[in-house]
């Protein structure tokens, strides 16, 4: 009876796997016809363990080319950072946001048209354990950082995003527009020692910012002094304050429940006593709080938050733009959270995650409530054939490393689309090393990188990349003139 129930299981299994690939080969041959056919099907999983794989609709360089998409790289040329040649706008000596006939684009140091195309976490790594590849296979971290570079400029990536080597790769032959990574109340948090991480980023009490405590602005001041290293390089495009910081609903209401007891924790309560008070009266309590009160806090605490990080920025690298906390999740649905940082920032950075595409509607919503360009700072998806498990972390899961390529075209053409996207950043440059456990829990196993941990390219990704990456303003070009 056991070895019907094993053959059973086994004929069960290859039948399935036959299933998997006639819908496989069908996407492809959708994919044949580009003429006829607006999209091919990719296979997709959100994690390893779900049953089943579901169909996605992708749009390819390829199937647009059926559509009427001319490529004419060779006809534009770029600048030396990457920019668009002979589409001038002032130069300033640094990079800045322009709007130029409905159009955003970031604007380089020499006045061309500029679209940022870059890759996050370029680096050896932070834990020996985790440098130890490069090391053995480059010598020397600045061979390593000359390889790095050469990579991203070969396949038509032109900057680097948060978290990268950038003292080293500053110091490289062949330079690459760079931004910086900071953790104005990340740093603030851990000297209260009231922070703990997270996957992905760090937990504030009961998701609460520490924004109204009085030690928060001399802080910032102070921990803004470091910036002034890099005022004058032209090289880089700007300042991250923080990474994802928690944007809840109903921080009002946590906010109030917080110990009034604990000298570091009262300020929030208080703030949002006093907030509550004075917009509903001296009796309001939790009882009378509405979803109206909720959002317009919410939108309270984060325009203190970024008024002070960006004042700190501002009084110590006047050059640079300040591109905010990388706003993800439920924060990018928030206007209230949007106005809030269109006040302050220069472009809005945003973690986009849980879409296959970037969805047009929501994209308008964003410039239309910040009246600021946006980048998108992180995205990614992870591929079935890299042999790792691929169990941590928020991106998609697909069969191949083709999938991936054909992902990120998908992707990056809809946000070429907008009008508001200023530029994109890959997450991330280096797959996680499952051997290094130093790592926050989100970056443990998973195939996130365009080099495999030990530092080798993925080509067919990569190649995929690279159609995309060089035809970037010709596909502007195009999607303009429909």
């Amino acid at each position: 009876m056991r070895r019907v129930f094993c053959a059973f299981i086994l004929v069960g299994l290859f039948l399935g796997t036959i299933r998997n690939l006639c819908d496989l080969a069908q996407a492809e041959s959708r994919g044949q016809g580009a003429s006829e056919q607006k999209y091919i099907k990719v296979r997709v999983k959100r994690k390893p363990a779900d049953k089943d794989w579901t169909l996605r609709d992708t749009r390819t360089i390829e199937l647009l080319e059926g559509e009427g998409f001319q490529p004419h790289a060779e006809k534009i040329r770029w600048s030396r950072y990457g920019g668009r040649l002979g589409r001038k706008a002032e130069a300033k000596g640094y990079f800045y946001p322009k709007k130029v006939a409905e159009r955003w684009w970031l604007v380089d140091p020499d006045g061309n048209l500029f679209i940022n195309v870059g890759v996050c976490s370029v680096r050896m790594g932070r834990s020996e354990i985790s440098r130890k590849p490069a090391k053995e296979r480059f010598g020397t971290p600045e061979k390593w950082a000359e390889f790095s570079t050469e990579l991203l400029a070969e396949y038509g990536f032109n900057g680097t995003g948060g978290w990268s080597d950038s003292d080293l790769l500053r110091a490289v032959p062949h330079r690459l527009a760079y931004t910086l990574s900071w953790s104005f109340m990340g740093a603030f948090g851990r000297s209260k020692r009231l922070v703990r991480q997270e996957p992905g980023h760090l937990g504030y009490p009961d998701r609460c910012i520490l924004v109204f405590h009085p030690d928060f602005e001399k802080f910032c001041d102070g921990y803004a002094r470091q910036l002034a290293a890099t005022k004058d390089d032209p090289w880089l495009i700007g300042h991250f304050s923080d990474n994802e910081l928690p944007v809840v609903s109903d921080m009002l209401d946590r906010s109030l429940r917080l110990d009034a007891n604990n000298p570091d924790l009262r300020y929030g309560y208080e703030a949002a006593k006093k907030w509550l008070n004075k917009r509903k009266g001296k009796e309001a309590g939790l009882k009378d709080i509405t979803d109206a009160d909720r959002q317009a806090f919410l939108g309270y605490a984060f325009d203190r938050y970024y008024q002070v990080t960006t004042n700190a920025i501002r009084k110590y690298d006047s050059n640079h733009l300040c591109l905010g906390s990388r706003l993800h999740g439920r924060a990018l649905r928030m206007p209230h959270m949007l106005k809030a940082a269109g006040k302050y920032l220069d472009v809005i950075a945003v973690n986009y995650y849980g879409a296959w595409g970037p969805d047009a509607g929501r994209m308008a919503m964003w410039g239309r409530e910040s009246g600021r360009p946006f980048m998108i700072t992180e995205f990614y998806a992870k591929g079935h054939d890299s042999g790792l498990p691929n169990n941590t972390g928020a991106g998609w899961l697909v069969p191949t490393q083709k999938d991936r390529g054909r992902f990120y075209q998908h992707f990056t053409m809809g946000l070429l689309e907008s009008k508001w996207c200023v530029g994109w950043h890959w997450f991330k440059y280096r797959d996680n090393n499952p051997e290094d456990l130093s790592t926050d829990p989100s970056n443990r196993d998973s195939n996130k990188g365009i080099v495999n941990y030990q530092h080798k390219p993925y080509l067919m990704l990569l190649e995929d990349m690279r159609k995309l990456n060089k035809q970037v303003y010709a596909l502007i070009d195009y999607f303009g003139s429909k």
